[in-house]
């Protein structure tokens, strides 16, 4: 049964907190190739686990999802041109990101690619995965020969 969705590449959360939550990560061969962070609601409803995630600034091409091995990963990217200039061509000021954002979520094994479903709107991303609930297996009876 999928109780929760366990979430990875917390790029600001509490130093140790994070080592530790990373730790798992290592050992299991999880690495992300993503520096950049994506703000995430998770919500839990009876029948799915909604994520509402902010992408300002990128378009539904931008972004990518793939789920493999149990993990959702979400990934978008961008680059941007448009900065201020000086009379050089330099950069006065950068700020905004332009590169790769990027997280994962453990969602298990049970749930299949076809069971999410996703859309995009006004810079947010919400991706719909469905619990799966556990199948209780009816026990057969099962009789024992006697010689």
């Amino acid at each position: 049964m999928l109780n929760s969705l366990l979430v990875r590449n917390g790029m600001f959360d509490d130093l140790f907190e994070d080592f530790m939550d990373k730790t798992p990560a290592l050992f299991s061969g999880y690495v992300s190739p993503c520096l950049g962070h994506l703000n995430t609601d998770v919500k839990e409803t009876e029948t799915s686990y909604d994520l509402a995630i902010d992408l300002p600034g990128y378009d539904k091409n931008d972004v990518k999802i793939s789920l493999n091995d149990g993990y959702l990963s979400i990934e978008a990217s961008r680059e941007s041109d448009d900065e201020k200039k000086d009379k050089d061509g330099n950069f006065l000021r950068r700020e905004r990101y332009s590169g790769q954002v990027c997280r994962s979520y453990y969602v298990g094994n049970e749930i299949k690619d076809d069971d999410i479903k996703a859309s995009f709107k006004d810079g947010v991303l919400n991706v719909i995965v469905p619990k799966k609930l556990e199948t209780k297996k009816v026990e057969e009876k099962k009789y024992i020969a006697i010689d």
